[in-house]
């Protein structure tokens, strides 16, 4: 008998490492045990045939990597994470992270039966998104809302709608893609509109805009080029100078403005992000924009406009496969209703309470991380970084911030950054020349105990 044949013999039964007392006490489903395992023993298998280990190890160190594959398979998907990446929406990470009311609305609505399509006042049914839409038109001073589930489908409806069989006319540097291989030019062929670029990618001039009207021209549609920036040589048209040309021809103006932001944020230091109140009061016919990113609601897709364009949204067949549920619907509502006052909002909102922190108040958060490593026997230091609004908001814009800089140790900060991630609690930072970076303006004041223990149990 060979080494192989050895080993192969070495292989432990099934039924025997299923009452070991590793696994016995799991409180995982027995199937997901028995798959894990089964997964185990033939990784094994395989691993002899071919040469690559020369002891299978006992039955408990099987029996543990066993549990370990079972627990990463059964909680795999969604899990809270972390954010010490100083990445405010954060595209991975679900971006916007939703008020303890939004989130708490959007758990009552999920609960329990709701007068989402009932109206209690009439006794008949309604409309699930009637409030959404009043807030909207009094936070905006908008004609008229809408809201779909993102905004590629509140484009996707809008050009659908508005557009259909005829031909937009947008700007060479504005056919962007938005994430996820998804571009404004391919949406446009989904809903049957033919694209007419005008200018060239750094500059584009009314008179291109003049120049593409034709018989054939359904709108004008300027888009917020909102994940990236084009500087120096260059000039784009206001969205006031194309709005009236498409008065002056009869076409509505439609901008995607993107991120949606619903204070300005030139308060918070960040320059260039539309407002979609200015929008609309510019001239543009309709404009939408994201829930998720600095309005800091769920993912929404929100239309603001004339009535007449958007009772042709509400009327067309997409309206319905693209609505809202009733946890977004909840989620955003509250949102909207933290804007009425807002003082209270910048109070409230995740979003909203990273971009507004104080230096002084991240480096003295900082510092609280720090002197918990530290405690631990964690070598680290307290280092000024900047952080990111991200999801394409505000591209190329910095906010001055704290982190705490791990020292690896072992492995390098690589490893130390994989032990994080698969943690019980995981954590994510950044790397930055072989030091471990926990930006502090994204880690919420709840989790700095939380953050600290997870680094010192990475390091055991």
């Amino acid at each position: 008998m060979n080494d192989t044949e050895k080993l192969l013999r070495r292989i432990p039964n099934v039924d025997k490492l299923m009452h070991s007392p590793v696994l016995a006490v799991s409180e995982l489903p027995r199937t997901v045990v028995l798959d894990a395992v089964r997964g185990v023993l033939e990784t094994l298998r395989r691993c002899i045939l071919a040469g690559e280990i020369a002891d299978i190890g006992d039955d408990e160190a099987i029996c543990r990597a066993a549990l370990e594959e079972a627990r990463a398979s059964y909680f795999a998907g969604v899990r809270p994470v972390i954010n010490g990446t100083g990445v405010i929406l954060h595209s991975n990470l679900g971006r916007a992270c939703l008020s303890e009311n939004a989130a708490g609305a959007a758990v009552r609505a999920a609960g329990s039966f709701s007068s989402l399509e009932y109206d209690l006042e009439a006794g008949e049914r309604g409309s699930r998104t009637a409030a959404l839409e009043t807030w909207l038109k009094k936070l905006t001073g908008a004609e008229a809302a809408l809201v779909v589930n993102n905004n590629a489908a509140a484009v996707l409806l809008i050009l659908s709608a508005v557009a259909a069989g005829g031909e937009v006319v947008v700007s060479r540097g504005e056919l962007v893609e938005i994430g996820g291989s998804f571009r404004v030019p391919e949406i446009m062929e989904q809903c049957d509109c033919r694209l007419r670029e005008v200018g060239t990618t750094n500059k584009t001039r009314l008179s291109d805009y003049e120049a593409a009207v034709n018989e054939n021209t359904r709108t004008l549609m300027k888009v917020h080029t909102s994940n990236f920036r084009v500087v120096g040589f260059t000039e784009a048209v206001s969205i006031e100078s194309l709005a009236a040309l498409g008065r002056s021809r009869g076409l509505p103006v439609i901008e995607d403005i993107g991120s949606g932001a619903l204070v300005r944020m030139e308060k918070y230091g960040l320059t260039g992000e539309p407002f979609a109140a200015d929008s609309l009061a510019a001239g543009a016919d309709i404009v939408s924009f994201s829930g998720d990113k600095l309005l800091g609601g769920p993912q929404a897709g929100i239309i603001l406009g004339k009535t007449k364009y958007l009772k042709l949204m509400k009327k067309h067949p997409l309206y319905r496969a693209l609505r809202v549920d009733k946890m977004t619907v909840a989620a955003l509502e509250e949102t909207l209703r933290a804007y009425s006052d807002p003082d209270r909002a910048e109070l409230e909102l995740p979003v909203l309470i990273m971009l507004s922190a104080a230096p002084e108040v991240l480096r003295e958060k900082a510092e609280r991380l720090y002197k918990l490593l530290a405690d631990n026997g964690i070598e680290a230091e307290v280092t000024q970084v900047f952080s990111t609004t991200g999801s394409g908001s505000v591209p190329g814009s910095e906010l001055p911030s704290y982190a705490v800089s791990v020292t690896p140790g072992d492995g390098g900060a690589a490893a130390l950054d994989r032990r994080l991630r698969l943690g019980e609690t995981p954590v994510l930072g950044r790397i930055v020349k072989e030091r471990y970076l926990l930006d502090v303006r994204t880690i919420f004041e709840k989790d700095i105990g939380k953050t600290a223990a997870a680094v010192s149990e990475a390091f055991k």
